[in-house]
């Protein structure tokens, strides 16, 4: 028999966070999340997603095992500005067991009904800036910190349960060896000529933060059109200034701005925490902090994790200008691989950014609906 709790004590939600450890036991391409900071993200005091949006955590027991787990959630930003009314669920991890995954789904289905939601689509998390989709290929390709990882029966299970694809994702990796600045250098200068621009690059984290508002801001107008996008609140820029600006090496960050000091572009870059991810299994003490920080300054792999465009300056090459600081920063450092983290296949202005850079596709991932 299944049964399914809400997870609501600290004891339930440890145990809601530790349950993909015993899923993905041994597995090596299963990044482990920190633990710590995974509770802190379902903490409704502390992250302000939850002044936009309601979410439940449920975990599944059979013979008094916990084999399943889901969250459901409702983005009420999403449906009261964009007036789709859906039922998101996230943070999804199941046995190979379609019974199991199904009664999971039923507690989202009824949160749904409950709101007269039409319709349930996941896995994706509160905002546009947590994870998104189930990989459905690269199962042999090593996660990062900001993906999630599966296995592939849950595309299965998915499917018998009658979910229809709703949007598709891809990732790719190149070595930055295949990065060649002629491709930039002469055209990120005429760039900066003709539309008066310059960069502002860092090497504090201190320096950056005046102009964090300035890019959350520029991140919503340039992902605005997106189908998928809900806007980051001014709660949110704070709580994400705070938790996250202070972990990427400030070199990583890249501005571009015009003769007024207007915003233009960004692009955040981290480095890869996945070894230090694998080696810690989701511990910060005693020793996983100091690998955190030991991979922060030396690894050689990297992540393009956001980079935005004002609607205005779109189409007129000015990534060029990005691209030539990275080239400095990246041949400075001897970065050997650079990886693109999950981008909606509908893109393509996106994916036309890498060209040149000749990126391999190495994992795909897709979120899927259902109507209610």
């Amino acid at each position: 028999m299944i049964t399914i709790k809400e997870a609501k004590t600290k004891k339930e939600l440890t145990e809601y966070v530790k349950f993909p450890f015993s899923v993905y036991k041994d597995n090596p391409y299963w990044v482990p999340p920190i633990i710590a900071d995974e509770l802190e993200s379902f903490d409704k005091t502390k992250n302000p997603a939850f002044d936009n949006a309601e979410a439940y955590f449920y975990l599944a027991y059979k013979n008094n095992q916990i084999v399943g787990r889901i969250t459901a959630i409702i983005n009420w930003a999403e449906v009261n500005n964009q007036h789709k009314r859906k039922v998101r669920f996230g943070w999804f991890d199941v046995i190979d067991d379609i019974e199991v995954t199904k009664a999971l789904l039923e507690k989202v289905y009824e949160l749904g009904r409950q709101n007269n939601m039409n319709h349930v689509e996941g896995p994706m998390g509160f905002s546009n800036l947590d994870k998104v989709g189930v990989l459905t290929e690269g199962f042999d390709q090593v996660g990062t910190m900001i993906t999630w990882y599966n296995h592939a029966y849950y595309v299965r299970h998915f499917e018998e349960l009658g979910f229809r694809v709703e949007k598709e994702y891809i990732e790719s990796i190149f070595p930055f060896s295949n990065v060649k600045p002629e491709f930039f250098l002469k055209a990120q200068e005429l760039i900066k000529k003709r539309y008066e621009l310059r960069s502002l690059t860092f090497t504090k984290t201190k320096d950056i933060m005046p102009h964090v508002d300035k890019m959350f801001d520029l991140f919503n107008d340039s992902y605005a059109k997106l189908s998928s996008f809900v806007a980051i609140s001014d709660i949110q820029k704070e709580y994400f200034k705070k938790k996250y600006i202070s972990f990427i090496n400030p070199e990583y960050i890249k501005f571009v701005v015009d003769k007024d000091d207007n915003l233009v572009a960004f692009s955040i870059v981290m480095p890869s925490f996945t070894e230090a991810l694998q080696k810690i299994k989701g511990k910060l003490f005693p020793f996983g902090f100091l690998r955190l920080l030991r991979a922060r300054k030396h690894s050689k792999d990297v992540v393009f994790y956001l980079i935005g465009v004002h609607p205005d300056y779109q189409n007129k090459g000015v990534t060029a200008i990005i691209f030539d600081e990275y080239y400095k920063t990246f041949t400075e450092k001897g970065i050997r691989n650079c990886i693109r983290t999950p981008e909606l296949e509908e893109n393509t202005a996106i994916h036309l950014l890498w060209k040149n850079f000749d990126p391999k596709i190495h994992c795909k991932r897709k979120t899927y609906l259902k109507e209610l």
